[in-house]
């Protein structure tokens, strides 16, 4: 079982990399919100496909998804989940809407979704291809239309054995005192993963201050 060969010590390390990531993510966010932005990965399992799909589409039906693929050396995505009451409150504090009418996303809500995506993803890619010393991208994010499974296809089609590692990342940002909690799944398939560990092991951690990404 791949969940054997992950110590609590690599497990800790890969969560501290993307939490570096997601502070850097959380600066830029702040921007957009016009407040204080908080992001952390309080979760790190490896499960089987049939799971991260079920996770998902437990999402599907009162989410909007937004989709970003992490390509390169790294094989991955990841996929924010806005709620109704996420888009109406995002749309207040960043796009200064009073009324916000629920159903259909307007163009420029649409944009924003996939703009804090972007930011978001593209920072948290950034830290790791400087820490891991790894040549990644994140691709342009995309609102899948149709099952989300369909969209992640290549990811899975790719990889027969593929058993995914799923870090689920509370994205909060405070406007006002009040708190507004999105949901982010970040996941990369088993070569991928093996990959990150094997980089890791090679570290030497009593060099290597994580935070001199230079």
């Amino acid at each position: 079982m791949m969940e054997a060969q992950i110590s609590e010590l690599e497990r800790d390390i890969i969560k501290e990399i993307l939490n570096i990531g997601l502070a850097r993510a959380a600066d830029s966010f702040a921007a957009i919100a016009k407040d204080r932005v908080l992001l952390k990965v309080p979760d790190i399992k490896l499960i089987d496909v049939k799971e991260l799909l079920g996770l998902v589409s437990e999402y599907e039906d009162s989410h909007i998804i937004i989709q970003s693929d992490i390509k390169g050396d790294f094989n991955g995505a990841t996929l924010m989940l806005f709620s109704d009451d996420h888009v109406v409150r995002l749309s207040q504090v960043c796009l200064g809407m009073e009324e916000v009418p629920k159903g259909e996303l307007s163009v420029m809500q649409e944009s924003l979704l996939l703009e804090i995506s972007n930011i978001i993803t593209g920072a948290l890619v950034t830290q790791m291809a400087n820490i891991l010393k790894a040549s990644i991208y994140g691709s342009p994010p995309k609102a899948p239309k149709g099952y989300i499974a369909d969209s992640l296809k290549d990811i899975l089609v790719q990889h027969p054995l593929f058993q995914p590692l799923v870090f689920t990342v509370i994205t909060r940002f405070t406007h006002n005192s009040r708190s507004v909690e999105l949901p982010l799944l970040l996941f990369f398939d088993s070569k991928t993963f093996l990959h990150i560990i094997e980089i890791i092991r090679n570290f030497d951690l009593g060099k290597t201050n994580l935070m001199e990404t230079d």
